[in-house]
């Protein structure tokens, strides 16, 4: 029988909140909580607060804003361990009591000496147990000299083995581990019992977290077997590495979940994309519905080489979602881009919402993120000021663009019907009056009425700007381009060619 039939799946999301919730936290949330909705298990939330001075709490609330803006939720009220200090000490006391812990008095300067002479005989330090069978009358001294005393974990001879869903056998000999400190001298415990202990007591069943937590599995089952406590399954899962193959790190991009909600893309993509960077399915579909992450998610499917971050992939990913997404749920995704972006209150977006929306049919075939529907629909709420460079010096380089760009603006102010088909009707017709190919005019148009070599159909385009703006933007820029205010220079590359 499984562990899976015999007891019910509780996962766990242990985050620090001394940092925002960054991309490999995250990806170890949403493996667990995968892993949990795919058993119909429970997926809880503690805040491993101990270091109470880097705590705090708006780091908790980024934290819990990050999880919930990737559709996350949790089954249980968040556990804080700061709140849970009596229940470490008590359960240090109980370890001192079985004889499995000890107080040691050793202070810094006596630590350090051990280490140095390690260090010169080569050897790789751990502790040397002196405190462990102190006598009563010894520990009385030292506690009279005003030394305190930590607890140490006394790591007996022999060896843990246990199996990873991942790495599969692990065996580590306990000559590799010294005796490990499990309370501080200020009562403060340190990781290992605080997560042995907080596991046990939310009745975890399953252990999914990074791989650089590995090493310490072995001291962790060494507590529990000293506690008499069942042990959980374990599955560490490789780290998240950089393009450069280094750990991943705020060098390569954005440093938090929140800040990929700010640059414009959809949590979907970024759940999509997270669960994907170390698992991956038994086919190759790659866009995937939450309810089909779900279903697929195996711990069996968790790769042991670590995944690379590509931020590329993320964003085709971003924009295949866009591209998918219903065009009244982008216009409120994108509200507050265009609120930041124009100044906008909510009465103002209101009044020109039918333009956003025009503008986010028109742009979503091509929108990677969410910002680029303001970078690309600028020009549907004001005239293009600035032309794309290349462009320019492609498209605007022959004397008769301006005679061009006003015989399209003459012949489009005529039209009754200012509809896609009759605007390209009247385009392709003076692309054949004056002997050009029609990408020869509707290229220079295109820059003109945009500043954009590149964007959704122009004639559907100039149909939702409107012929007044159209005609309009169309001579004014004839305007400038004679009067050298828009200049098609060449690159020092183009002057050497030419």
């Amino acid at each position: 029988m499984s562990s899976l039939e015999k007891s019910p799946v509780r996962v766990r999301f242990a985050p620090s909140p001394t940092g925002y919730l960054h991309i490999g936290g995250a990806r170890t949330a949403v493996f667990n909580w995968l892993f949990a909705r795919k058993h119909g298990g429970k997926f809880l939330l503690r805040i491993e607060d101990t270091d109470v001075e880097r705590s705090g709490e708006e780091m908790v609330q980024a934290i819990l804003d990050g999880l919930t803006w990737l559709g996350l939720d949790w089954d249980e009220e968040p556990v804080f361990q700061s709140s849970r200090f009596p229940l470490y000490r008590e359960r240090a006391e109980e370890l001192i009591r079985k004889g499995a812990a000890y107080r040691c008095y050793c202070t810094r300067e006596e630590i350090e000496e051990e280490r140095k002479r390690a260090q010169a005989e080569g050897r790789t330090y751990k502790y040397s147990g002196r405190c462990r069978n102190l006598t009563p009358d010894q520990r009385e001294a030292f506690e009279r000299e005003g030394r305190k005393s930590v607890v140490r974990f006394w790591v007996k001879p022999g060896v843990t083995e246990f199996h990873d869903h991942v790495h599969g056998t692990v065996r580590v000999d306990h000559e590799q581990i010294g005796d490990f400190v499990i309370l501080r001298s200020d009562g403060i415990p340190t990781y290992h019992l605080a997560v042995v202990v907080d596991d046990h007591e939310m009745g975890i069943s399953h252990i999914i977290r990074g791989d650089d937590h590995l090493s310490n599995t072995p001291k962790h089952l060494m507590l529990y077997e000293a506690f008499g406590w069942p042990a959980p399954e374990f599955a560490h899962v490789p780290l998240i590495l950089g393009p450069d193959k280094k750990r991943l790190s705020k060098r390569h991009g954005a440093t938090s979940i929140g800040e990929y909600a700010e640059r414009g893309y959809l949590p979907e993509a970024v759940l999509n994309f997270i669960a994907l960077l170390g698992w991956s399915p038994d086919d190759d579909r790659e866009i995937m519905s939450r309810e089909e992450l779900i279903e697929a998610f195996d711990l069996s499917g968790i790769n042991k080489a670590s995944a690379v971050f590509d931020e590329k992939k993320l964003e085709w990913m971003n924009g295949e979602y866009i591209a998918r997404t219903d065009v009244d749920r982008l216009v409120g995704l994108v509200k507050p881009f265009f609120q930041r972006e124009f100044g906008w209150d909510d009465a103002e977006f209101a009044r020109r919402q039918q333009r956003v929306r025009q503008a986010v049919e028109l742009l979503r075939g091509r929108a990677k993120r969410l910002t680029d529907f303001v970078t690309y629909g600028r020009y549907f709420f004001l005239e293009p000021e600035e032309f794309d460079a290349k462009g320019v010096r492609k498209h605007f380089g022959d004397p008769d663009v301006p005679k061009r760009l006003r015989a399209v603006a003459d012949e489009l102010e005529k039209l009754e019907s200012f509809t896609a088909a009759e605007i390209e009707r009247v385009v392709r017709a003076l692309a054949e009056e004056f002997g050009l190919s029609a990408a020869k005019l509707i290229h220079p148009v295109r820059l003109a009425v945009t500043g954009f070599t590149v964007g959704p159909s122009l004639f559907e385009l100039l149909e939702a700007l409107g012929k007044e703006a159209v005609v309009a933007r169309l001579r004014r820029v004839a305007d400038r381009l004679e009067r050298g205010e828009i200049k098609a220079e060449k690159t020092g590359a183009e002057t050497r060619q030419g």
